[in-house]
This record gives C-alpha cells, sequence and structure tokens, in this order.
C-alpha cells in the first residue's frame, strides 16, 4: 500500500456530501482539462489567425466538445445537432469511476446499501457543474440543451461514481461479485443474468456484423481517407472521431440484425429487406453501409442473432432458478425478452438523432420498433428455451444411474460465530431450491426410536433428536443475545437522557436490529409428499 492510501486509511473519515463535491469538480476539470489539449492540438494543425483572436473561441469549443462527450444535444440556426458519439461517454465515465473509488477510500461508508449516497453526492454537484457550463457555452450560433447537460451530468455521475464506490468497498470489505449476485433473489439474478447475456449476445453478434462489413469494403474505406488528405495530426483526429462513433455503429448493426434497421437521412433505410441511401459524407467509417439494392445474402444470417440470444437467455433463466410449475417457465423467459427490447430501445434512442436541417435530420433507428421486435423474437425464443431448460433441470436429477444429492445443508451455529457448519439432514427431508417449494409437515413425538424399531429408523430418529437439542441450543443463545442487547439499549438509553437532562427524543437509529434471521428453504417433488393429511 503507499503511503497515500496509509494516511487515507488512518486520518479521520471525511464528510461524504462535502467530499463528493470535491470528486465531481476534480472529475469534470481534469476532464475540461483533456478535451481542452485535444483542441489545441488541432487549432496548431490548422490554419488559424493570431492566438489571442481565436482563445475564447477554442475554450468555447472545448466546453462545447466536453459537453458532447455527455451526450448533450445542442441547437444550430440550420437545426439541431442530436447524433453525438456515444464512445465519448468513457471518459468522463472513467473519471467518474476512479473519483468514486477515492471518495470511499476516504468517507465512512457502514455499508454496501449505502452506495447510493456516495452516488448522489457526486451525481449532483456534477449536473451542477454540466448545466453551468451549457450556459458558459452558448453563443448565437451554438446553444447547447441545459436541461440535457444536468439530466446526463446526474446520470453518467450517479451510475459510473456509484460503480466506483461499490468497486472500492466491495474490494475494502473482500466480498467478491458472486457473494453481492448471491445477495439478490434467486429470480431477480436470474433474469438480470438472462438479461444481460441476450443483449451481450445480441451486441456481440453487432460487432461481428460492423467489422464483417467494413472488412468487405475496406478498399472504399481508404479511398475516402485519401480523398480527405488529413494528414498526421488530422488523421490522428479523424481516427479518433471514427473511434467515438463506434458505439453508434454497432448498435446500428444490432438493429439491421433485429429487422427494423435504421436511416441515415430522411426517406432512407438499411435494412435486411433493401437498402436506399442517398449521398453521405465523407467518413470512412461509412464504407460499411451496403450499396442501394438488395441487402447482401451474407448478412441476412445476422437474422438468426436474436433467437440466439433469445435461447440463451432463456436458459440462464432457468439454470439458477427453476420452477417447479412448468408452465411459469415461458412467462419468466419471456420477460427476459421483454426486458432486453426496452434495452436496445433505450440504446437505439441514445445512438440515433440528428444532424442539422434538410435531409439529415433523421438518423438512425425508430427505438420504439427496436424496442417491440427485440421483445417478440427475444422474447418467444427465449420463453421457449426456458421451457425446455427448466424440464431438464427438474428431471435431470431423477434419471436413473445418478447418485442421489448428499443431504445436507449449511446452518449458523451462533449469530455470533460467522461461521457455518453442516447439518446432515435425514434422507427422506427433500434438499432444494426452487421459487415454488413444497414441504411435508412430520410429526413431532417419537423423540426416541422404541424397542422394536428397525437400525435405520432408530438412525433417523436419533438424528432428528440431534437436530431438535441443535435447534433448541440455538435458540436459547439467540435469547441469551437479545437480552444482552436489550439490557445494553436500555443503559444507552439512560445516559443520554441524563445527557440530555431528561428529553429523550425518538427517531431513526443506527442500532444493529435484534436478531438475524437465516431460513432453510426444501423442496419435494409431488411423488415425495405425502397425500395423506396428517393429524
Amino acid at each position: 500500500m503507499s503511503k497515500t492510501g496509509t494516511a487515507a486509511d488512518t486520518a479521520e473519515p471525511r464528510p461524504i456530501y462535502s467530499t463528493g463535491g470535491i470528486a465531481a469538480a476534480s472529475a469534470a476539470g481534469i476532464g475540461v482539462a483533456v478535451i481542452v489539449t485535444f483542441t489545441m492540438v488541432g487549432w496548431v494543425a490548422a490554419p488559424h489567425d493570431t492566438f489571442g483572436e481565436d482563445i475564447a473561441d477554442l475554450l468555447r469549443g472545448a466546453v462545447l466538445a466536453w459537453l458532447v462527450g455527455h451526450h448533450v444535444s445542442f441547437a444550430i440556426p440550420e437545426g439541431q445537432i442530436s447524433l453525438l458519439p456515444m464512445g465519448l461517454v468513457l471518459l468522463p465515465g472513467l473519471l467518474l469511476y476512479r473519483f468514486g473509488r477515492w471518495l470511499a477510500r476516504n468517507c465512512e461508508i457502514g455499508r454496501l446499501r449505502h452506495v447510493y449516497r456516495a452516488a448522489l453526492a457526486i451525481a449532483g454537484p456534477y449536473a451542477a457543474i454540466a448545466g453551468t457550463l451549457a450556459l458558459l457555452a452558448r453563443t448565437d450560433v451554438v446553444e447547447p440543451s441545459m436541461p440535457r447537460a444536468l439530466l446526463m451530468g446526474f446520470v453518467i455521475a450517479f451510475i459510473s461514481g456509484g460503480a466506483g464506490v461499490l468497486r472500492q468497498l466491495m474490494r475494502d470489505k473482500g466480498v467478491a461479485a458472486g457473494d453481492l449476485l448471491a445477495l439478490m433473489p434467486d429470480r431477480t439474478r436470474s433474469l438480470m443474468v438472462g438479461m444481460l447475456m441476450s443483449a451481450g449476445t445480441l451486441l456481440a453478434g453487432g460487432v461481428v456484423l460492423f467489422l464483417a462489413a467494413l472488412a468487405f469494403s475496406l478498399p472504399d474505406a481508404i479511398a475516402i481517407t485519401r480523398s480527405l488528405a488529413p494528414g498526421v495530426v488530422g488523421g490522428a483526429l479523424l481516427l479518433i472521431v471514427q473511434l467515438a462513433y463506434l458505439p453508434n455503429a454497432v448498435i446500428f448493426a444490432v438493429c439491421y440484425s433485429l429487422g427494423p434497421g435504421f436511416a441515415l437521412g430522411a426517406e432512407t433505410v438499411v435494412a435486411p429487406t433493401g437498402v436506399s441511401v442517398g449521398a453521405l459524407p465523407a467518413l470512412p467509417l461509412l464504407a460499411a453501409v451496403p450499396a442501394n439494392g438488395a441487402a447482401p445474402m451474407l448478412s441476412l444470417a445476422a437474422l438468426a442473432v436474436p433467437f440466439l440470444a433469445g435461447t440463451i437467455g432463456g436458459v440462464l433463466t432457468q439454470r439458477s432458478a427453476p420452477d417447479v410449475v412448468s408452465e411459469a417457465a415461458p412467462l419468466w423467459g419471456f420477460v427476459c425478452g421483454v426486458t432486453t427490447g426496452i434495452l436496445y430501445a433505450a440504446l437505439a434512442g441514445v445512438a440515433g438523432g440528428s444532424l442539422g436541417a434538410q435531409r439529415m435530420t433523421d438518423v438512425g433507428p425508430s427505438a420504439w420498433q427496436v424496442g417491440l421486435v427485440a421483445a417478440l423474437e427475444v422474447g418467444v425464443a427465449a420463453a421457449v428455451a426456458a421451457w425446455v431448460a427448466n424440464w431438464w433441470y427438474t428431471r435431470e436429477p431423477r434419471r436413473g444411474g445418478e447418485a442421489a444429492p448428499r443431504n445436507e445443508v449449511s446452518v449458523p451455529e451462533k449469530v455470533s460465530d460467522g461461521a457455518p457448519v453442516a447439518v446432515e439432514l435425514p434422507p427422506d427431508v427433500p434438499v432444494g431450491k426452487g421459487l415454488a417449494t413444497v414441504t411435508p409437515l412430520r410429526a413431532r413425538e417419537d423423540d426416541e426410536p422404541g424397542e422394536g424399531a428397525e437400525p435405520e429408523e432408530a438412525g433417523i430418529a436419533e438424528r432428528r433428536a440431534e437436530l431438535r437439542r441443535r435447534r433448541k441450543a440455538r435458540r436459547h443463545d439467540r435469547s441469551l443475545e437479545r437480552r444482552a442487547r436489550k439490557e445494553a439499549r436500555r443503559e444507552l438509553r439512560s445516559r443520554r437522557r441524563e445527557d440530555k437532562g431528561g428529553r429523550w427524543r425518538r427517531g431513526a437509529s443506527d442500532e444493529p436490529s435484534e436478531e438475524e434471521m437465516y431460513g432453510i428453504t426444501y423442496e419435494a417433488a409431488p411423488e415425495d409428499v405425502d397425500p395423506a393429511p396428517r393429524s
């Protein structure tokens, strides 16, 4: 550990909200400085007047580029510019992530669930800075959208800064990502994993489709670059611009594989049903757009990607949380597809936009069409795959020739110990996981086996008696701990009354809860449940 980190760990914790303001100002200042550096490089490489006459416009242009990096649209006399590069969001995102970790190291955040407080401490000041810069960058020609600056600044800072705080807390407390997922309910976790895998499969298909189209049209891209003759510095800036627009191009490719496609101007379409475009800007990245006419035959293979994504998502949705009721599995698979469609509808809306007036006012995919088609294609495939996977997962343990799973479960011996112990349960007690479970009730009498009991029944009775003794011991320990905590709280309240002159105000308290609850859920197959009622 570095000296700086050691000093931060031993020093007094800082107030979270003032430290969040420092983190937001630092992230914004470094981001503007980086943009100013690139703007200066472009200014040096281009023909210009004296430095004193251009310095104000140079700084204003750098601030405008910083706002564009936060996906803030702006108006010009000819129309509106809202088709912005999604890749530039990476710069403020990384800065906010790093300063989120810095905030977590210097402030006291007791629990992982309090991460949102640190995220708000960064997001609020950062949004105010973004709105202020949007006002300062206004001219008679360019007018950034202040509401969008406030919104996007808050959203980017909340997500990125919160992710940095969470990562640092997980590292300090020794919490792995798998343990964090294990804290979520089974169905919520399975839906999230299924949706992320479906969305990731679609994204991977879009990357492959775009790279294949660009490789096929590589001679055209080289010809466009040579016609521009940007030079060394201009070529580097042109490469940066294209890399910044690369995420937009990948989202466009995903929309092509879904079916609706995208537009490159008014009355244009690029879709599997056909291609009809007009004159395009001289950008090497646009060489990947196919020529007018029928869509290339090889590109039609991308239409299978949504169904593959739905199959993977449906299987993973049921993998960690199989349903006892098989009719519910297709429903959860379809929900996985719907959430994937909502995600890509939002991405399609962010990736598209306008490039001014006239024919370039409509560029990009239709968000509602992409969301609807993605929900149907991915959802139907996920529903079928989820039904098949659920049948397989529920039937697999009962196939002949396989060893039955060991019938034991981890139960905490004491709340204060923290180390779970393995308790071996009777063989006839079902063990499993699921949302819908059936647990047969068993009689509490006959603690000890009779004289004529079989050896196997005697062993079962002994294990049950041992389990009951352990449960009684745990209840006794918990009652002693509760009694001790009550005594401690009673003494603390009396001290507070003495300190405040007998005045006691009821309110929120940071005291721990009286008891930590642990539960075990047993799942039984229908044939394992005794249909006869028990008295």
